[in-house]
């Protein structure tokens, strides 16, 4: 059995308090950092106040997947490499007094993000430190194998068709109306 190159990573998400009425406050991103022991393994409240919740949530795990360096490719030549979380706000309380917004997933991967989003779920990006942009480099640049470029036809050799796709021809001679002596 093979073991994928991982990081263990921790995600804080912010409860930021808005001026409106209508919604009281709004859930972020806030970070995305390494693991540490001191952290433990459940999700606590970090700060609280009239203007800002913290909640950390330790214990993600980062695998790089083989079949997914070209989203890592993707993810480090940008002009900002980041991290991808995807998060879901909780249906019931279970550590808090009400519902939580609760990281389900951390990712570099280009196509992981797409996935979510495509999937209307909450996927949010923060800056990728420098060491793990380097780490998610050295192991695309190892696995990623560009698709060879397919030569485009060019249009002139195009089978006609018409909108549903049936053989269409043309023709230069008048099919209808008056011949030259129009009069």
């Amino acid at each position: 059995m093979t073991t994928r190159p991982g990081i263990d990573v921790a995600v804080i998400m912010r409860k930021v308090a808005q001026n409106n009425r209508w919604q009281p406050f709004r859930w972020e991103l806030a970070e995305v950092l390494a693991h540490e022991a001191a952290f433990g393994a459940t999700p606590r409240r970090l700060l609280q106040s009239d203007t800002e919740e913290r909640w950390l949530y330790p214990g993600f795990r980062v695998e790089l997947f083989r079949d997914d360096a070209e989203g890592y490719y993707l993810n480090y030549t940008t002009d900002a490499p980041c991290w991808f979380v995807l998060w879901r706000m909780e249906d019931e309380p279970t550590i808090a007094d009400e519902p939580l917004a609760r990281p389900a997933a951390v990712s570099v991967s280009y196509h992981d993000a797409g996935r979510w989003l495509d999937a209307q779920e909450h996927c949010e990006q923060v800056p990728a430190p420098t060491e793990v942009v380097a780490w998610m480099r050295a192991f695309a640049e190892e696995h990623y194998v560009p698709e060879p470029r397919k030569r485009k036809r060019p249009e002139s050799f195009r089978r006609l068709e018409d909108r549903f796709g049936n053989p269409a021809s043309v023709s230069a001679g008048k099919k209808y109306g008056g011949g030259e002596n129009n009069g």
